[in-house]
């Protein structure tokens, strides 16, 4: 569900994958990927959604205390059938905390069409100006983020993904799939799922996967890689609609983004929040 190369020039274009280079094998069985969510994790989305939202307004007490950050610039880009209008919440309160912060501006996310991987390499470009830019991408545009980074790692800070199932190794591991397919004639000729993530070197900035075992749309596993230096992944309790309006989902995203460029450390609850973060 990631674009090839879109130019003719060699060794590159919009969004190209790497030359495939095995990593060391780290086999984890609880990260190989998994078949599609079950129905009722899917019929209940829209409801579960809606509680997500609910506890974001009980538990808005709470991000006041959330970290501020150094006033870098921020990428935020909608998954697949949403636009800008899906992340508006979550860009104003990164604004709040001190962020300079943009939606993607292309309109609907309608996956890899020519427009959409021309406009955010030439976004990412124009962004990255003012120095590395971080990426946080909810669903569809997480591996789009990250395939960003993997194209420009020095104009990327570092990359925070919600619910992307960039380990996805077949289209059955989602329930959009149909979508997807009936809008496959808009994408990139070669568009298709990436390579395979154990395949791929390790992404070279830094990235946490938020995910989501309670995820309706797809398959949580898909969501999350081997730990590494630099790379973790974040469970939260969510539903795959709720992730851009869920309290635990904005501290993670908050917390990340306010590393010191150069320093790294894997997240850790707030005192105040642990006991809304699943061990895993």
């Amino acid at each position: 569900m990631v674009v090839r190369a879109l130019d003719d020039e060699p060794g590159g274009g919009a969004m190209s994958a790497l030359p495939d280079v095995p990593e060391p094998d780290h086999a984890v069985p609880d990260l190989v990927p998994g078949p599609a969510p079950g129905l009722l994790w899917y019929l209940t989305e829209p409801t579960r959604a809606v509680v997500d939202i609910g506890q974001f307004a009980a538990t808005r007490s709470l991000l006041r205390a959330a970290p501020r950050g150094d006033g870098h610039t921020v990428l935020v880009l909608p998954g697949l059938g949403a636009a800008d209008g899906s992340t508006g919440m979550l860009r104003k309160f990164l604004v709040t905390l001190g962020y300079a912060v943009h939606g993607w501006g292309l309109g609907r996310n309608i996956g890899p069409s020519v427009g959409a991987v021309r406009g955010m390499r030439a976004l990412l470009l124009d962004l990255a100006s003012a120095g590395p830019v971080s990426l946080v991408g909810w669903s569809l545009g997480g591996i789009f983020a990250r395939e960003l980074a993997r194209e420009h790692p020095g104009l990327v800070r570092q990359v925070v993904t919600l619910g992307s199932p960039y380990a996805m190794r077949d289209l059955r591991q989602t329930r959009v799939n149909p979508v997807y397919q009936l809008l496959a004639r808009f994408y990139v000729a070669g568009a298709d799922l990436p390579p395979p993530e154990h395949t791929r070197p390790p992404i070279p900035v830094p990235a946490t996967s938020v995910y989501s075992k309670s995820d309706g749309i797809v398959a949580w596993r898909t969501c999350v890689e081997e730990p590494g230096p630099r790379r973790e992944n974040v469970a939260v309790a969510s539903s795959h609609l709720g992730y851009g309006y869920n309290s635990t989902v904005w501290w993670v995203v908050a917390d990340r983004l306010a590393q010191p460029t150069g320093e790294w450390s894997p997240f850790t609850p707030p005192p105040g929040m642990a006991r809304m973060f699943p061990t895993g």
